[in-house]
């Protein structure tokens, strides 16, 4: 049979066809229908094109994305894919080729910029998949630390370690059925992204008569990757912050017409040629790709930036030659990460997922996955339990982890790929990017208040069910505000208005409500401090704009990096002649000033998108923060809007599928105006979740569309079984 679609009442694509091979075809049409606009961006991001549509503001994606090698590594991977899932990808970007002239046609951001749609080719999910992905192992942070090193010493490399905006992150937890009202286990959290519009996660079921699967897709991506139930199994992932990206410092020179690199063996070619990046309303800009044996090199003209550029005596380092530095060829940074090594994403597992029926299918799949490097839970019908490491993490030297190392001394190459940890789970099993299982394959991790939180409140029941999870989702109580609230009990000879302020602040209850005005003074008081600890003299030597490319900027910012590690800074004894109470007192007195107002009333949505935000959109107000359960994160002192929180929630139901439950922060849908763009927002402003319904006779089938019905952008298409709108207020 021909693929058939069918909504639900959120207008969530359910899809059905005769074979696997159908199915993803469906998928593909699918995301072109639903998500044209969004799923372009995203192939001409892993290009390094957006600049010719989007214009100058882009550039800097686009020469990162070229000099990368983005897209010619999912060239690579596609052509090492075995035979069976390269076929199932090609379907998919058949599917996407037949109709995304129709979604195009629809989604007015087409119009808006000029862009035409192109075909696709068979590799473009694998690069879309890349560039979502590249910066989620951090690499940036050892650009970061390598200036802590330089400028503070090496002891404090790690001062300000800690899950900052620039890392995505995840809440997960798993109960077993001995902790269920059901008997069987649950799977719930949700993954904190850039939140989007349109989400970066969409609602999708699939069924063939070979596997029937609901879940989180990525668009423009075949297949359930990250989170997904069979009816049998299900699993979820987090991000397991281990590090896997290397970066090396490397010595360029210009060679008979060509680019020489220096290694632990003395000088080789370098793999190089010149690509332009056309820019809509702007002249082009031709971008250097070099290629060294290390890898891509994604930062260049390093020569105004002292030792960054080249060692200090390159005669003496091993295997190199007595040249001198070359001129005009100052040095640069590769980038080794390993889809680029291996030429494999591990994609593979994606269709090997979909025919999962058992905890033993999920485990085998995920021996091959290559990144990102997730924790991940599974639990079958029978009550098997599975919490693990996926994804590839190098054996090298430890300086590797660290910081950048010099390209051309030995003892810094890959030696192979590290084991991935499990462990047995005794009813209760948590994954919220803190250090734990995966300790030994990374270096910062978030700190365990969600972890702690999430665990304490799982510990307060036996009898569990799908819905009682919202409550866990929703939960706002910082810890992590003990540090600075035992400062503020410390200071003495106030004025009345800073001891008011006090007052409120040490009788506060530390949940990060949306209608609280104590949260609010708290967050006004954390931004005011964080500030004037980064303009501190002993953080002087790192006030000095790092001259490295924008699209690093969330990993170098000084006062984002001091508010993240703000528990450590008001205790270290690294700063020394840091004065704590003086700055918390300045900083209470400033904010005492402030016109009280409810943490919402800040704190409020502030979605991503390609095109900029309609002027005087207003976004809801929103509770949690960072370091709650319900991440909302902003970045105090710079913002408190929420750029990043929860893409997505979701409760698997291992008893019976159709108990589990999902939300997204907006919709179905991904044009702007229909009736699914944004009806899910008011469930997931208040913590609620959406039925996952999976039974067919519960679903409108859709007509298929005609030259006489093209997909509109119109509340008719996808309004789902009762025809309802159900935007709401918020």
């Amino acid at each position: 049979m021909a693929v058939k679609t069918y909504r639900d009442a959120w207008g969530i694509p359910h899809l059905r066809a005769s074979d696997p091979l159908q199915l993803a075809f469906g998928q593909g049409e699918n995301a072109a229908l639903d998500r044209a606009w969004q799923i372009e961006v995203e192939r001409h991001r892993s290009q390094g094109t957006t600049a010719s549509f989007l214009g100058p503001a882009t550039v800097v994606w686009d020469r990162f994305a070229r000099q990368a090698r983005l897209d010619d590594t999912a060239r690579r991977c596609f052509a090492n894919l075995d035979d069976e899932t390269a076929a199932w990808v090609t379907a998919y970007v058949d599917g996407v080729n037949s109709a995304l002239e129709r979604g195009a046609a629809a989604a007015p951001e087409f119009a808006t910029t000029g862009l035409a749609p192109e075909p696709w080719q068979p590799w473009a999910p694998l690069g879309i998949w890349l560039a979502h992905h590249i910066l989620f192992a951090g690499f940036p942070t050892k650009l970061w630390r390598e200036q802590v090193a330089r400028r503070l010493g090496a002891d404090a490399i790690e001062l300000f370690a800690t899950d900052d905006p620039g890392t995505a992150g995840s809440n997960g937890w798993m109960v077993s059925g001995e902790r269920t009202a059901a008997g069987a286990p649950l799977i719930a959290g949700d993954p904190h992204r850039f939140i989007q519009d349109p989400g970066v996660y969409q609602q999708l079921h699939l069924s063939c008569p070979e596997y029937d699967v609901v879940g989180f897709a990525v668009p423009g991506v075949p297949g359930i990757a990250h989170f997904g139930h069979t009816g049998t199994v299900a699993w979820a992932i987090t991000n397991a912050m281990s590090d896997y990206h290397d970066l090396y410092r490397e010595r360029l020179r210009r060679a008979g017409g060509g680019i020489e690199a220096l290694g632990p063996e003395g000088w080789s070619p370098a793999a190089h040629h010149r690509e332009t990046i056309e820019v809509a309303g702007g002249e082009p800009v031709e971008v250097e790709v070099i290629e060294t044996e290390r890898g891509p090199v994604v930062i260049e003209g390093l020569g105004d930036l002292g030792d960054l550029a080249a060692p200090a005596d390159a005669a003496g380092a091993e295997g190199a030659g007595p040249e001198a530095e070359p001129a005009g060829m100052p040095g640069g940074i590769s980038l080794r990460y390993p889809p680029r090594v291996t030429g494999d994403l591990g994609f593979d597992v994606l269709p090997a997922l979909l025919r999962a029926r058992t905890v033993a299918d999920v485990d085998r799949a995920l021996d091959r996955w290559i990144e990102p490097v997730n924790v991940v839970h599974a639990a079958d019908a029978t009550g098997e339990l599975l919490h693990r490491v996926a994804g590839y993490v190098p054996v090298r030297h430890r300086d590797n982890w660290l910081r950048i190392v010099p390209a051309w001394e030995r003892g810094h190459g890959w030696q192979g790929r590290h084991g991935t940890p499990r462990a047995e789970v005794d009813g209760i099993a948590v994954m919220a990017n803190a250090r734990g299982l995966a300790g030994l394959l990374g270096v910062e991790f978030a700190p365990p208040h969600r972890a702690d939180r999430i665990e304490a409140l799982l510990r307060e029941s036996r009898d569990w069910t799908a819905p009682d999870m919202a409550a866990i989702h929703m939960d706002t109580l910082l810890t992590a505000a003990g540090p600075l609230l035992e400062q503020v009990a410390r200071l003495d000879e106030l004025g009345p208005a800073a001891e008011r302020l006090r007052e409120r602040l040490l009788s506060w209850n530390r949940y990060m409500d949306a209608d609280s005005i104590a949260a609010a003074d708290y967050a006004r008081l954390r931004s005011a401090v964080s500030r004037r600890i980064a303009a501190a003299p002993q953080l002087e030597c790192l006030a000095e704009p790092l001259r490295y490319p924008a699209v690093f900027e969330s990993w170098l910012n000084l006062t984002s990096k001091v508010a993240f590690a703000l528990e450590t800074l008001l205790t270290t004894d690294r700063l020394a002649g840091l004065d704590v109470p003086g700055i918390v007192g300045a900083a209470l007195d400033e904010v005492a000033g402030a016109e009280p107002v409810a943490w919402g009333e800040l704190h409020r949505l502030a979605p991503g998108r390609a095109l900029p935000s309609v002027e005087g959109e207003r976004w809801p107000g929103l509770g949690g923060d960072h370091d709650c359960v319900l991440a909302t994160s902003s970045t105090p002192g710079v913002t408190d809007l929420s750029a990043r929180g929860p893409s997505a929630r979701y409760v698997w139901d291992l008893s019976r599928r159709e108990n589990s439950l999902w939300v997204v922060p907006l919709g179905a849908h991904g044009v702007p105006g229909g009736s699914h763009h944004r009806d899910q927002l008011p469930l997931w402003v208040r913590g609620e979740l959406a039925p996952v319904i999976t039974d067919f006779a519960l679903l409108a089938e859709e007509a298929e569309p005609t030259e006489e019905t093209e997909p509109t952008a119109d509340a008719s298409r996808g309004e789902g079984a009762d025809g309802g709108d159900r935007s709401g207020d918020v």
